[in-house]
This record gives C-alpha cells, sequence and structure tokens, in this order.
C-alpha cells in the first residue's frame, strides 16, 4: 500500500516540476519578447531625440558658414567694385570683420565644414535605422519563438491555462514607415 502512495506521489512530484518547468519556460520567453519589444521603443526613442537635434545642428553650422562665407564674398565684391577711397576702406573693413569670423570659427571649430556635418549626419541616420533594423529583427525573433512555443502540444494547454497570450504581434512597417526617412534642408 505504502509503494502505491510513494509512487503515486512521485508521478505527482514529477509531474509537478515538469509543469512548473514549462510555465518557467513560457515565462522566460515572454519576458524576452518583452525585452526586445523595449529595445525597439529605445532605438525608436533614440531615432526621436537624436534626428531632429542632429538636423538641427548641421542645418545651423550649414546656414552659419553659408551666411558667413556669402558675406566674404559680398564683401570682396563691395572691395572690387568701390569706386572711392572712402569705398575701399569701407569695404576692406567688413572684409577685414567678416575674415576675423571666419578665422574664430576655424580656430573654435577646427572641423567645421558643411560636407562633414552633413557626411556625420548622414552616418548617424544609418547607424540610427540599423539599429532599429536589429532592434526589430531580434523582436520578430523573440516572438516567433514565443508563438512557436505557446502553440505547442502540450505547452498550448498550459499557456491558456495561465493566461498567456495565445500569440505576440510581430513587428510590421505600415504606412509611411516603409519608406526610408527623408532629411531635407
Amino acid at each position: 500500500m505504502w509503494k502505491w502512495l510513494v509512487g503515486i506521489l512521485a508521478v505527482i512530484l514529477v509531474l509537478g516540476f515538469w509543469i512548473a518547468g514549462v510555465y518557467n519556460n513560457i515565462v522566460g520567453i515572454d519576458q524576452n519578447v518583452k525585452q526586445s519589444w523595449a529595445q525597439v521603443e529605445n532605438q525608436l526613442q533614440r531615432r526621436f531625440d537624436l534626428i531632429p537635434n542632429l538636423v538641427e545642428t548641421v542645418k545651423g553650422y550649414a546656414k552659419h558658414e553659408k551666411e558667413l562665407f556669402e558675406n566674404v564674398a559680398l564683401a570682396r565684391s563691395a572691395w572690387a567694385g568701390a569706386k572711392t577711397v572712402s569705398d575701399k576702406v569701407k569695404a576692406a573693413g567688413q572684409v577685414e570683420g567678416f575674415l576675423g569670423r571666419l578665422i574664430a570659427v576655424a580656430e573654435n571649430y577646427p572641423v567645421l565644414r558643411a560636407t562633414e556635418n552633413f557626411r556625420a549626419l548622414q552616418d548617424e541616420l544609418a547607424g540610427t535605422e540599423n539599429r532599429m533594423a536589429v532592434a526589430r529583427m531580434r523582436y520578430n525573433e523573440a516572438v516567433q519563438e514565443y508563438n512557436t512555443i505557446v502553440k505547442r502540444v502540450p505547452t498550448v494547454f498550459f499557456a491558456n491555462l495561465f493566461g498567456f497570450d495565445k500569440e505576440k504581434t510581430f513587428f510590421q512597417a505600415v504606412g509611411q514607415a516603409k519608406e526610408a526617412p527623408k532629411v531635407t534642408f
């Protein structure tokens, strides 16, 4: 009689540990999906924070350089077109003033060139989009693993019993997100 009770108790314990293992496996995979989605949101936030700031920075530097170079060119033209000494003195003063600003800019920002800033912006945009692609891929892989495990027998019964989602949703690009972002200056 005791042998039967011990045998039944052993079967119940093995079954209990097996159910706990299945439950813990589903929990782990579910947490992986949540962590993967958090990384997607992290990259979306990075994109949201980074790109507008970079665009404004590059626009500011490009505008600053453009304005400075245009002013230097206008002052040089004014000097070349000056007819009187006073016009030449005035134009030369403008050129000196703008050249002084240009030298100060060059000293303070030795790599301040619009082409480099535009390249840096392009690199940051590409890096952000690559990070987004990797985060979306990892999320979709985690969703695939979760969806596979909760649809398999016997896990499907425990997933339903313990109230887990029957299926997680894959990340899919919709609407304008299917097109690469366009940055205009």
